[in-house]
Order: C-alpha cells, then structure tokens, then sequence
C-alpha cells in the first residue's frame, strides 16, 4: 500500500522575520511526480506556496502575500520564508502528495508547526535641548545703570565729606592739648621746707611790718 507520512516540529519562534520549515516525509511507493506545499491556518485554507519536480525538472511557486521558497532534498522539503510579518504568525502544515503514475497518494493531515513571529518595535526619541531662559528683570537696564552711577556719586562724596570732617578734627584736638603749665612754683629758698609740690606758695610779706 502506497502512504506518505509527515513529520514536522511543533513549535517556531522568528526574531528575525525569516523561517525554516523543515517537512521531513517516508513515501514506500513507486511515484515519479511529486509535490509539496506549504498551508496556513487551522483549516489549511491558505496555500503559503507549492513546489514539484520530477526525474528531470524542479519548479517553484509562491503566494503573492507571502515570500517563499520550497527546496527538495532526498526525504525532505525546506520551506524558507523571509520578510515575515507579526500578522502571519499561525499555524501551518506540509502537504506532500504522488502525481504520478497512479494511484494519487497524499499525507494525512499532521500535527502543524507554529510559527510566531515576533517584532521588535525600536522607539528613536529625538533629543531636544531644553532651552533656559534667564528670568527678564522687571527694571529697565538703562534705569539700573543709572541709579549705581548715582548711588556711587553719593558713595564718593560723603565718604569725602567724612575725611575732611576727620582731619579738621584731628587739628582742633591738637591745638587744645598745647596749654601752659600754671602749677605755682616754690621760692628757690623753701624747697626744702618740705612742703608738697602741689602746695601754693605762701606769701611771707604780709608778715613783715
């Protein structure tokens, strides 16, 4: 009895949006003329695309959503797809089937291989400088200027007005400490009389008639 059958691996994961899938197949019949073709979905409605060959000749079609292409080695069909979108992530199923010579002969349905596609969204946020605004004064610049010359004049002239003030002053003490000595001093002859130099000199004339 003419049987085909199928293996496939459950599960594949695409990062890079490109798959392999690889139907490893067991035919024991006498066919010449074969061909394999890739299905999506659960119902196989969707033929993602198809090859055949024979002693002589090979071909290859795909589906316009799709890109693929089937290549055929010995016992088994690669199926290479590329540029594959989050969207196409389902399953899918290998179908190989004898055209001839008769009979036809087809696989049973196998367990599919999962493909899941996944996608990497990269966010580019563009850097915008923040740009600081130094807080405008409320006082014109030219009234600013201004008031410092002013206040600066007045600065200058008191600080004037102090230092002449400070010298004049400084004169008036020294003219006041240069004052005569009017301590009474002794007779030559009594100065040894023993009286204290801060006492006042008698006056011994009264003393006399």
């Amino acid at each position: 009895e003419n049987k085909i059958l199928v293996a496939q691996r459950p599960l594949l994961i695409v990062a890079n949006k490109t798959a392999t899938l690889v139907c490893n197949y067991t035919y024991n019949g006498t066919g010449k003329e074969f061909r394999a073709s890739l299905h999506k979905g659960t119902d196989s409605a969707v033929e993602v695309c198809f090859i055949s060959w024979n002693t002589t000749k090979f071909s290859s079609t795909s589906n316009k959503e799709f890109n693929c292409q089937g290549i055929h080695d010995k016992d088994k069909v690669v199926f290479n797809l590329w540029n594959m979108s989050a969207s196409q992530t389902d399953i899918y199923f290998c179908k190989i089937e004898a055209m001839y010579p008769p009979p036809y002969v087809y696989n049973e349905k196998s367990n599919g291989t999962v493909i899941h596609v996944k996608v990497f969204f990269v966010l580019f946020l563009k850097e915008t400088p923040i740009q600081t605004q130094e807080p405008q004064s409320a006082i014109p610049l030219w009234i600013m200027v201004a008031v410092t010359g002013v206040l600066a004049f007045y600065s200058t002239l008191i600080t004037a007005v102090f230092i002449t003030y400070w010298q004049k002053s400084k004169k008036n003490v020294y003219h006041q400490s240069d004052y005569m000595n009017m301590t009474p001093r002794h007779p030559p002859y009594q100065k040894n009389k023993g009286y204290p130099s801060y006492a006042p000199t008698r006056d011994y004339t009264a003393y006399r008639s």
